[in-house]
C-alpha cells in the first residue's frame, strides 16, 4: 500500500512547473468566469423588479449570454489553433471581466441584453482556450484529474458570486455587484509572464489556418462522426445544465408556492451547499475518469443527476430537503462537465484540437441558449419547480449518446 501511494504521489511530483502554472491560470480564469456569469442569475429577481421583466425576458438575457458564448468559444478555438492557447485565454478574460463591470451601467432591457451578450463572448472563449491548454500541458495519466481541478473553479466562482450577492444586494443593490466583476483582468500580467504555450502546439509542423484548414480534417472519418456525436452530447447536457442552474437561485428565493420562499440573503446558504457538492463533483470526476474510464464515469454522473433533479424540483415546500439534496444536485449536475475538457482533446489531432473542441462544445452551447428562456416560459404554465424537474430527461439522453464515442482514457496527445 505504501509503495502504491508513493507511486501515485510521484506521478504528481513529476508534473512540470509550467503545467501547474497553466492549470492555475485556466482554473482561476474559469473560477472568475463562473463568478461573473452567475452574478446575473443571483441578481435575477432584483433586476426583474427594476426593469419589470417577464420570466421569458429574464431567461432571454441569459440566453443572449449563451448564444454569444457559443460564438466566442468557436472563434477562440480557431484563433487558439492559429495564434496560441495562452493568448486567447488572456483576450477572453479581458472581455468578460470588463463587460461584467459595464453591465452595471445598464438603464434598459436592451442595454442589459447587450452587455450580458458581450460577457458571453469572453466566457465561451475562456473555456475553449483554457481546457485545451491544460489538456496539452498535462500527461495522459493525469489529464482527467487536471481538467477536473480546472472545472472545479467554476463552483468556487459560483460560491463567490453567492456570497457577494448576499453582502452587496441587500445593502447597495445589484449594480455595485457587477462592478466587482472587473477583478479578473488583474490576472493578465501574471499569465503573460508565467504561462508558456504548450510544446505540442509550438512544435507542430504548421499552425492551423482557421476553418479553411480545419474543416478538411474534421470532415474526414473518424473525426466527422466524433464531432457530430460530441456536439449532440454537449447540446443536451448544456440544455439541462443552463435550464436548471440559471433558474435555481430564483427558485430558492421566490415566495411559495412557486419557490422555496428563502429570499436572496437566506438562500445563499442553500446555494453554497449545492456548489460545495459541485466542487467535489468536478474534482472527483477526473479521478474516476482516469481510473475507470471517461465513458463509465460520465454515465454514472449524468444518471445520478437524472435521479436527483426531479426530487429537487418538487421540494419547494421543504427547505430542509433542498438543503440535503442540494449537494448531490451539485455533485452529479456539475461533475460530468470535466469529461469534455479531457475527452474532446483526446478525440482530435493537435492542428485542429482547439477548433474542434471549441466547435463541438460551443455548438451545443448555442442550442442550449434556448434553455433559460424556455424554462422561464414553461414555468408560467407548469410552475418553476416542476419545470426544473423535467430537465432530468435530457440527462438520460446524454448518457446514451456517450456510448457512441470511443473510450480515450490513457491516450497520448500527439
Amino acid at each position: 500500500m505504501r509503495d502504491e501511494a508513493g507511486s501515485r504521489w510521484s506521478e504528481w511530483r513529476g508534473v512540470s512547473p509550467a503545467a501547474w502554472r497553466a492549470l492555475l491560470a485556466a482554473g482561476a480564469g474559469w473560477m472568475l468566469d463562473g463568478m461573473d456569469v452567475m452574478l446575473y442569475a443571483l441578481a435575477l429577481e432584483t433586476i426583474r423588479g427594476e426593469f419589470h421583466l417577464t420570466p421569458a425576458q429574464s431567461g432571454a438575457v441569459f440566453s443572449s449570454t449563451l448564444i454569444a458564448a457559443a460564438i466566442g468559444g468557436g472563434l477562440s478555438g480557431l484563433f487558439a489553433d492559429r495564434f496560441g492557447r495562452v493568448r486567447m485565454l488572456m483576450v477572453s478574460i479581458l472581455i468578460y471581466s470588463v463587460c461584467t463591470a459595464l453591465t452595471a451601467t445598464s438603464r434598459s432591457f436592451t442595454e442589459l441584453l447587450i452587455w450580458r451578450a458581450l460577457v458571453g463572448l469572453g466566457m465561451g472563449g475562456e473555456w475553449s482556450a483554457g481546457a485545451v491548454l491544460v489538456s496539452e500541458m498535462w500527461p495522459a495519466k493525469l489529464r482527467g484529474r487536471a481538467i477536473g481541478l480546472m472545472q472545479s473553479g467554476f463552483a468556487i466562482g459560483y460560491i463567490l458570486a453567492a456570497l457577494l450577492a448576499a453582502l452587496v444586494i441587500p445593502q447597495w443593490g445589484w449594480r455595485p455587484l457587477f462592478v466587482v466583476g472587473v477583478a479578473p483582468a488583474l490576472m493578465l500580467v501574471w499569465i503573460r509572464r508565467n504561462v508558456p504555450e504548450p510544446e505540442v502546439w509550438v512544435k507542430q509542423a504548421e499552425p492551423s489556418r482557421g476553418l479553411t484548414g480545419a474543416l478538411p480534417v474534421l470532415m474526414k472519418q473518424p473525426y466527422a462522426g466524433r464531432a457530430a456525436i460530441a456536439t449532440l452530447s454537449c447540446t443536451v447536457l448544456l440544455c439541462a445544465y443552463w435550464g436548471f442552474f440559471t433558474w435555481m437561485p430564483a427558485y430558492l428565493a421566490r415566495p411559495a408556492p412557486d419557490g422555496a420562499g428563502l429570499g436572496i440573503l437566506k438562500s445563499t446558504g442553500w446555494i453554497v451547499a449545492t456548489q460545495v457538492g459541485a466542487f467535489l463533483g468536478y474534482a472527483s470526476f477526473g479521478f474516476f475518469a482516469d481510473r475507470f474510464g471517461r465513458k463509465l464515469s460520465f454515465i454514472a454522473f449524468v444518471l445520478g443527476a437524472a435521479v436527483v433533479t426531479p426530487i429537487y424540483g418538487l421540494s419547494a415546500r421543504s427547505p430542509m430537503t433542498l438543503m440535503l439534496v442540494g449537494p448531490f444536485m451539485g455533485f452529479f449536475g456539475h461533475g460530468y462537465f470535466s469529461v469534455f475538457g479531457a475527452m474532446l482533446a483526446e478525440l482530435f489531432p493537435s492542428s485542429v484540437r482547439a477548433t474542434a473542441q471549441g466547435l463541438c462544445y460551443n455548438g451545443g452551447r448555442a442550442v442550449s441558449a434556448v434553455a433559460p428562456w424556455s424554462i422561464g416560459a414553461m414555468s408560467s404554465a407548469l410552475g418553476l419547480g416542476p419545470t426544473l424537474g423535467l430537465t432530468s430527461l435530457l440527462y438520460i439522453v446524454g448518457a446514451g449518446l456517450i456510448l457512441m464515442l470511443p473510450e480515450t482514457r490513457g491516450k497520448e496527445i500527439e
